[in-house]
């Protein structure tokens, strides 16, 4: 696990603006860097060892150094790849995964993506060809962005390394400030620096003579089939298997995230890592210690644990915000924050469980999709009419699901994470010209217009809730501490297994995951694989509803900045609801101050 940074320009590239670009990341890999210029190219890493402690370091050339690679992730299948490369006469000088990357792309050019298993974000240049060819994952579990200003082209896994860069312009993306309130995350490609996009998930971009040619060389497919419960769970059982055994692969130790529920306590049971790391809180409605202690005890494995503060969230904040690059507002990437410095104390690697809720249908709102009560047996013309007579009232538990049910999710999903609904964000936000969440979530929907429901709702989930939230929030947090996080379920042997099931091995009127289930239940030796989806539950409402982050709000709210992109009246409103709110108001108040803190830290005080 790394950070990398670089550029290609016809004016010429310096290595001073390089090592400033890399070590703004520095913390991604803390143990070496490494550089590669010519007259147009320059490439910058800074390296986490993983693999090959002693011969890794990077960049890596092949044998005539005619090709260079920068490289952030781990390849699981880089020892099956050496030996093919091998076998067809390539030469190599050291035992890392990076090396199947540049003797991969000799023997294979771009279809190399296609070759590989694992998490990733490379650069390689051609040197003989001038080609710059970057790459990221199918999952998206590893970040890459890129920026063209005309004179240069910049790449980096975080945003903040185009800072250093003289011809790199910071200016606010304000066309996406609503839909953001909509996701709390960045659910478009360009980001809130404007002309800085994020590279998609199983995308790959090249820029030669002059030009840039984009392509997805990866689309999940779906093709349900109908066999019984039981032959998912024991395909699912060899998958991840054989998954969790390649994700274990390492030069160090390698330890795991263990929460209440049955993802990690899957993983953990399956890995058996010597160390385990749990977080909670004093309030036991939201803490999952003693769940955690409880199996690693009868794995008879380590497990640290730690409850966090309200305190320490608060102080933490910030600086967990610049880390993010953009604004992210799901109160679990900060807890996210402490599980990470916990780990970081005593290992480098850590497995953890994003991926399942998404591939095996973990949340409770897709029972939505079962759903045969009395209401659902209306016409759907009359649902929709009920639909439409309920959209202009403020959002209620009941009224939510009469807004729902009456509309396919092509006319109204955009993820697990909605935080406002499209016509409210706009009424907040004080520019014009905002881009429509519709217009964002379309060409996925039009893509998978033939499958159900469900996987509708699964793929949306996985795209702009998993990518650009839990992924996102896991790789900063886990690489600001030097600590590499790995995702077994999300693999390609697993994904395999997944596209496969059909709805009656996802989801009922009584539980959800039910394939997964019934494999983890061949596993677990506790009753975690019956346990409801929590998520990372933080007391995040009832701590805004203490006098200290309430101020510490209303003192943002009230602010200039507050003024110059929102409603003041509007957003002051809500936060004086959310004191005595038993929804989702605390939510809504959280994104806007989440938008307002980073803003800060990125347009006054960096």
């Amino acid at each position: 696990m790394c950070g990398i940074a670089g550029y290609i320009s016809a004016s010429g590239t310096d290595k001073d603006v390089l090592k400033k670009m890399t070590d703004r990341i520095a913390y991604r890999g803390p143990d070496a860097e490494g550089f590669y210029l010519d007259t147009v190219c320059a490439l910058g890493h800074r390296r986490l060892s993983i693999i090959d402690l002693a011969g890794g370091g990077q960049p890596i050339f092949n044998e005539d150094g005619n090709v260079v690679v920068v490289f952030n992730g781990e390849i699981y299948n880089y020892l099956e790849l050496r030996e093919e490369l091998k076998n067809n006469g390539h030469c190599f000088k050291t035992n890392s995964d990076t090396e199947v990357l540049v003797h991969g792309y000799e023997e294979w050019g771009t279809l190399l993506t296609k070759r590989l298993r694992g998490m990733f974000a490379f650069a390689i240049w051609d040197k003989t060809r001038e080609k710059l060819y970057i790459a990221r994952d199918r999952w998206g579990i590893k970040p890459l962005y890129y920026c063209e200003t005309g004179k240069s082209f910049l790449f980096a896994s975080e945003i903040k390394a185009f800072l250093d860069h003289p011809d790199f312009k910071k200016e606010l993306n304000t066309d996406i400030l609503s839909a953001y309130l909509c996701f709390n995350s960045t659910p478009t490609e360009e980001t809130f620096f404007k002309g800085v996009f994020r590279l998609e998930p199983g995308t790959q971009l090249i820029c030669e003579n002059g030009s840039l040619k984009k392509e997805e060389y990866f689309v999940p497919e779906i093709e349900e089939t109908s066999e019984t419960v039981e032959h998912y769970a024991e395909e699912i059982g060899c998958a991840m298997a054989d998954s969790v055994e390649h994700h274990k692969i390492a030069d160090v130790e390698v330890g795991s995230f263990l929460s209440s529920g049955i993802d990690s306590s899957y993983l953990v049971s399956l890995a058996r890592p010597e160390r385990t790391f749990t977080v909670g809180y004093s309030d036991e409605r939201y803490d999952e210690t003693a769940y955690a202690s409880e199996l690693a005890e009868k794995l008879g494995l380590g497990n640290e644990s730690e409850k966090i503060t309200k305190e320490e969230y608060i102080k933490a904040f910030p600086d967990i915000i610049y880390h993010m690059d953009e604004p992210l507002a799901d109160p679990s990437a900060i807890a996210l924050y402490f599980v990470a410095r916990l780990a970081s104390k005593r290992v480098k690697v850590v497995l953890s469980g994003e991926g399942a809720d998404e591939f095996f249908g973990g949340y409770n709102s897709y029972q939505e999709e079962v759903d045969d009560s009395g209401y659902m047996k209306l016409p759907f013309a009359v649902r929709h009419a009920l639909s439409l007579l309920v959209s202009p009232f403020p959002e209620a538990r009941g009224l939510n699901y009469i807004y729902r049910r009456g509309k396919r999710p092509e006319d109204y999903y955009i993820g697990l994470g909605r935080v406002f609904r499209d016509s409210e964000a706009k009424r907040l936000v004080r520019f014009k010209g905002q881009v429509s969440t519709a217009s964002i979530v379309k060409p996925l929907f039009d893509r998978y217009k033939k499958c159900s429901s469900l996987t509708k709702r699964q793929l949306i989930d996985f795209r702009f809730w998993l990518v650009n939230d839990f992924l996102h929030a896991v790789d900063r947090n886990t690489m600001m501490f030097s600590l590499e996080a790995r995702t077994p379920f999300l693999d390609d042997a697993v994904y395999e297994v997944a596209r496969h099931l059909p709805a009656y091995a996802k989801v009922d009127k009584k539980t959800t995951k039910i394939a997964l289930r019934t494999a983890a239940k061949k596993t677990i030796p506790t009753k975690a694989y019956e346990k409801k989806k929590l998520g990372f539950p933080v007391p995040l409402r009832e701590w805004m509803r203490d006098d200290d982050l309430h101020d510490m709000i209303r003192a943002e709210f009230e602010g200039e900045n507050a003024g110059r992109f929102f409603d003041r009246k509007k957003i002051m409103k809500l936060l004086e609801k959310s004191r005595t709110d038993k929804g989702a108001v605390y939510k809504k108040v959280w994104t806007i101050y989440t938008f307002l803190v980073w803003y800060r830290t990125y347009f006054e005080a960096a």
